[in-house]
């Protein structure tokens, strides 16, 4: 069966991702900071790997990657991300407003959103590329596009966004001649401890989504920003 390696698959869209992978009888590699009791209560349903991985440490992500050995990877599935400090499903716009911003909460979040993509990447692209499906993805966001951005703030989410989409479509170049279809993909607005609870989509469906539009890339996607539904996103 495939193999699909999954960040942030504690809660949220990863958990969900884990969720539905693994009732396709999926091989499902979870990385984690620590592991949750809805993570690991999975583990009886399917073939549940959970690797404990501070995502933002080098060395860590060196040591997971040589745990793989040349483990075919068919799907890496780059589902970490954060905004910040504050909340956007509780607080809004509020703490993500012009005349807020510290370069330490930027250099956390392009860590997080953009750096850590690019290397498991880099780390892993010999198991991509012995894989089947040879897929990298990266879940980005509508707020990454510049021509979509009607209401200002959530700086350093949108500029980190904004900068995913431009590795991955860099990426998507590079890796081409290897046969790996790399893109960026918009989960859309979910219902999720980012999102909040006025969002219209619940995980399932968003999740449900974007699974649909990693079975059917074709190398003609490579790059393309894309919805959960499948379609073009202007950047």
């Amino acid at each position: 069966m495939p193999t699909v390696v999954i960040t942030g698959a504690n809660r949220g869209l990863g958990l969900e991702f884990v969720r539905q992978y693994l009732a396709e009888s999926w091989n499902v590699i979870a990385c984690v900071r620590q592991p949750s009791p809805a993570l690991t209560g999975l583990q009886e349903h399917g073939q549940l790997t959970i690797h404990p991985l501070e995502l933002v440490d080098p060395e860590a992500l060196a040591a997971f990657a040589s745990s793989l050995g040349d483990r075919p990877v068919d799907v890496l599935l780059n589902n970490a991300g954060t905004m910040g400090r504050g909340s956007f499903a509780t607080e809004g716009l509020t703490p993500f407003q012009f005349g807020t911003s510290n370069a330490g909460e930027w250099a956390e979040v392009f860590h997080l959103n953009v750096f850590v993509p690019m290397k498991l990447a880099e780390l892993l692209v010999d198991n991509v590329a012995a894989s089947e499906w040879r897929r990298i993805v990266t879940l980005t966001s509508m707020l990454g596009s510049m021509e979509l951005n009607t209401l200002g703030g959530l700086y350093a989410y949108r500029a980190s966004k904004a900068a995913v989409n431009a590795t991955m479509r860099s990426m998507a170049i590079d890796l081409a001649p290897r046969g790996i279809i790399a893109v960026p993909i918009h989960p859309g607005w979910v219902k999720t401890g980012l999102g909040g609870d006025k969002a219209p989509l619940e995980a399932p469906e968003a999740v449900a989504g974007v699974r649909s539009v990693i079975a059917s890339l074709t190398p003609e996607n490579a790059g393309r920003v894309l919805s959960y539904a499948g379609e073009g996103m202007p950047w």
